[in-house]
């Protein structure tokens, strides 16, 4: 058969090579998974290690892997599908949709006359909430005032449902006034309550009728279903003496049943294979064997970046997250977009989009070399850098 993704079949083998002699064979995962194609053909895709090390379960290629923030994409693409209906726009202030958000706050810490909270500048809007800029946080920050106070509500919890976590949140003071920064945040839940509020369905159905079912998707949801709790990865985390251990057993994972919460910032869980049908959409411009989600044009303009003055991560962000750098990388409407790769320090494609999950799953789509990665592991607080090894691996390897 002719092969036509131009990849050197050999040298990808070292994608593996790496992945089990670096971090398989010496424990520091438990196990992975690795797919890569061009032009819409999988020229690499391989399984290492263990998907449940207390059992001696391998990774299979159907693996379901706890997807995290790898949700955020999809839920921005939910929202613009209601975007090219005309149902909202992206200046739209949010309190259009959600009214407690009309009187939310900023916080401005003290200078002369004490720490305060006053109006915002402006409204916090729906690209705002796309692009990380409208202030809110995710309380990582325990020397941050506000963060402390995201803390002291607890809004992270299977029993919160994404209306009361949007109510909750309106009335958090912002951490700076919409548009003048980038900070992560529980905005992509805030997108999912959005996509309730208009299309009047439960978020979880929406993607189903919107996306999953149409996609060809049927691993993908909130929920691990009783026939495949065996192929269901368990999750493990780095101790400080760096040793991995169990923390959430998928014999007894909250993933095994329907909660209140259906996050659209971190709570899907997902298998390689769907996870590149939807990837492949969006590399294709929207369609997918005929089901078209997105205009080619909503991908294109979601791809470009949106930070204010075409700022750079490394500018505006507050804090950074894991390993990977913010020199030379934008903002778009959902995902990181690649704007200088010198900057970057690592080999990549001007204009590639990608994201990532908590448990250092990650992603990218390269429209240079139409080419899309998906790398899946189970690691919590993880401290490699995967994207950056795995893009100088992927790239060595194009020949053509």
């Amino acid at each position: 058969m002719t092969r036509t993704h131009g990849l050197d079949e050999a040298r990808l083998e070292r994608i593996g090579e790496h992945l089990i002699t670096r971090y398989v064979e010496p424990g520091k995962v438990a196990g992975c998974q690795a797919l890569v194609a061009r032009h819409g053909e999988v020229a690499y895709s391989r399984s290492f290690g263990l998907a449940d090390r207390e059992r001696g379960t391998p990774v299979r290629d159907d693996t379901i892997w706890r997807i995290y923030s790898m949700t955020k994409p999809i839920t921005s693409v939910a929202l613009m599908t209601l975007y090219e209906r005309g149902l909202l726009q992206l200046t739209d202030p949010v309190h259009r949709f959600v009214p407690e958000w009309r009187d939310i706050k900023v916080y401005e810490p003290g200078r002369s006359f004490g720490d305060r909270v006053v109006a915002p500048q402006r409204p916090p809007t729906v690209r705002d909430l796309l692009t990380h800029t409208s202030g809110l946080s995710y309380g990582f920050d325990p020397e941050d005032p506000v963060d402390r106070m995201y803390t002291d509500v607890s809004p992270r919890t299977d029993d919160t449902t994404l209306e009361e976590l949007t109510l909750r949140l309106a009335r958090l003071p912002l951490r700076f006034h919409p548009g003048t920064r980038w900070n992560y945040s529980f905005a992509t839940d805030v997108c999912a309550r959005l996509v309730e509020v208009i299309s009047g369905r439960t978020f979880g159905d929406y993607l189903r009728e919107t996306i999953f079912d149409p996609l060809g998707m049927p691993d993908t949801g909130f929920v691990v279903p009783e026939a495949s709790r065996d192929r269901f990865a368990a999750n493990y985390y780095r101790e400080p003496e760096k040793a991995l251990t169990l923390l959430d057993d998928p014999a007894t994972s909250p993933y095994l049943r329907e909660r209140p919460m259906q996050s659209g910032g971190g709570g899907l869980v997902s298998t390689t294979p769907d996870y590149l049908r939807f990837l492949e959409m969006l590399r294709r411009g929207g369609e997918l064997d005929g089901a078209r989600v997105l205009g080619s044009r909503t991908i294109r303009y979601m791809a470009s970046n949106h930070l204010p003055g075409g700022a750079t991560l490394g500018a505006l962000a507050l804090r950074r997250l894991g390993t990977e750098p913010y020199e030379g990388i934008g903002f778009g409407l959902g995902f990181a977009v690649t704007l200088d790769p010198v900057a970057l320090q690592t080999i990549a494609s001007p204009g590639d989009y990608y994201w990532g999950g908590a448990a250092a799953t990650l992603f990218w789509i390269d429209p240079v070399e139409d080419m899309v990665v998906i790398f899946m592991v189970q690691h919590m607080q993880c401290p490699y850098n995967f994207r950056g090894q795995l893009q100088q691996l992927v790239h060595q390897a194009i020949v053509s």
